[in-house]
């Protein structure tokens, strides 16, 4: 009989490095899949937070206290120079808007965030729900509200801020601040002086509002941030921080400033705070509060939750400025109508 080979065994030694080597790889892969999977969850959770926020959060329901007090908005174009082609901006008129030529209106303007369009206040803050309230309490004179196109010729997107600057991609500061204030005034009736004109965002609208604003002193005296900041890449000129500084005294005392932040605001509440201090120093009248939530993906006070609920108060702040700057009469309860200036 043949006899049949000996088979070989691999030594002891030899297997404990096997079995190491084994193992060594499942760890390997594991940490590889979990690595991934964080990746993708960091990724998402980056777009979701830009997108402003999608889909749009339960907000909270709207007091039915004036039934006869409905809004409503349209999105318009013109063409601007500035920018080169058409640009858009959505408006919403005062109830009463129209009744008596005479009559002027003040003008707010609100800012967009990233990956923004002019009509996320409309439609994803409801933002006409929260002025119907401050026009019916009187907390606010009726207005016209522009929600103005802050992108810049790169267009919306999720992964980067739109530029409130006049830089390479466009001059947005000008064609905001200074170009379609002038559409503005020639298509509605508005009050023609800076005291009677706002502007605000939320996020990098937020910072929007104060650059342009602090850049076009003539145009705007009352500005208003949600959750921004105040130091910009682009540096100190477009940095509202440092630039304010750089304003003269005498065109400084017109400002009247709303700043607001959330404890889930990170790096934003830090350079709101900064600021709000740099107000304080430089004697500039101002309002800073801080809420609940902000850019945090979960709870009650998160992202449109949070901006929905605090237009309320920059609204209010704002609405005290106009009526602080001129005599008011009171036309048609309960709204406090400002005169022709």
């Amino acid at each position: 009989m043949k006899k049949l080979p000996r088979r070989k065994y691999p030594k002891k030694s030899s297997l404990r490095y096997i079995y190491k080597f084994e193992e060594l790889k499942v760890r390997y892969n594991t940490k590889k899949i979990f690595f991934i999977l964080l990746s993708v969850f960091g990724i998402g959770s980056s777009i979701y937070w830009y997108l402003g926020m999608a889909p749009t959060p339960k907000l909270d329901t709207a007091v039915a206290i004036a039934p006869d007090i409905k809004l409503s908005y349209q999105i318009q174009s013109y063409t601007s120079s500035v920018m080169g082609g058409q640009r858009t901006y959505g408006v919403s008129l005062p109830p009463n808007y129209g009744q008596n030529p005479q009559q002027r209106y003040p003008v707010i303007f609100l800012l967009h965030g990233g990956n923004g369009r002019p009509t996320d206040w409309f439609k994803k803050g409801l933002a006409l729900s929260v002025i119907e309230q401050l026009y019916a309490t009187g907390k606010l004179p009726y207005s016209i509200i522009i929600t103005p196109d802050g992108n810049d010729k790169r267009g919306a997107s999720p992964f980067y801020d739109p530029q409130y600057i006049d830089g390479v991609n466009g001059r947005v500061n000008t064609a905001v601040g200074n170009e379609l204030v002038r559409v503005i005034k020639s298509r509605y009736s508005t009050l023609p002086t800076a005291k009677f004109w706002a502007i605000g965002g939320l996020s990098s609208g937020g910072w929007g509002a104060l650059n342009i604003g602090l850049h076009n002193p003539q145009n705007f005296s009352v500005m208003f941030s949600h959750s921004g900041y105040f130091r910009d890449r682009s540096g100190a000129r477009n940095s509202p921080v440092t630039y304010i500084k750089r304003i003269s005294k005498a065109k400084r005392q017109q400002f009247r400033i709303y700043l607001d932040a959330g404890d889930e605001d990170g790096k934003f509440l830090q350079q709101t705070k900064e600021f709000a201090q740099v107000l304080k120093t430089l004697k500039i009248p101002y309002e800073f509060n801080q809420f609940p939530g902000g850019h945090t993906l979960i709870g009650p006070d998160s992202l449109w939750n949070y901006w929905h609920k605090h237009l309320a108060d920059s609204l209010t702040y704002v609405g005290t400025q106009f009526q602080n700057a001129s005599p008011v009469e009171t036309v048609g309860p309960p709204n406090p109508w400002i005169k022709n200036n």
